[in-house]
């Protein structure tokens, strides 16, 4: 006999955030600190399932957090506070944009301001193949 289907229901702003670098390697530390944090709302990927959490990016000032990786699964990102931009630290998706990461897809996140996503994966979640901390690249001179 099956088991029977359960709801989940979690308190968000109860949950404590966790380090990032377990998941994001040690280039989610930087000058001592974690730069990236985590808080899981559900894991299911024992059932088959995939794994939702909220991820919060916190760059140092007149620094960026670069992070490349590999979909495992389709990846679905909403930006919920800040976003993503460019070396130099133009945004490029900013809060309330929704993006999608199709299983197998290399992507890469350049992330200069506090940025809060909602991250869900239908699977396993990405193959993280580098974070790093990088200076702000210089803008683009004018015409």
């Amino acid at each position: 006999m099956s088991q029977a289907l359960q709801s989940l229901n979690v308190d968000v702003a109860a949950l404590d955030w966790e380090p990032g670098s377990p998941w994001y390697g040690p280039g989610a530390r930087f000058a001592g600190r974690e730069v990236i944090e985590i808080k899981v709302l559900s894991d299911r990927r024992q059932d088959g399932g995939g794994v939702a959490y909220l991820l919060h990016f916190m760059p140092p000032p007149g620094k960026l957090i670069k992070v490349v990786a590999i979909a495992r699964s389709d990846e679905h990102i909403v930006t919920l506070e800040g976003g993503r931009g460019t070396k130099s630290g133009e945004k490029l998706r900013i809060q309330g944009q929704y993006g999608l990461n199709p299983n197998g897809k290399p992507h890469s996140a350049m992330i200069s301001t506090d940025t809060t996503a909602l991250v869900i994966y239908t699977g396993e979640r990405d193959e993280v193949l580098s974070t790093e901390v990088l200076d702000l690249a210089p803008e683009p001179a004018g015409p």
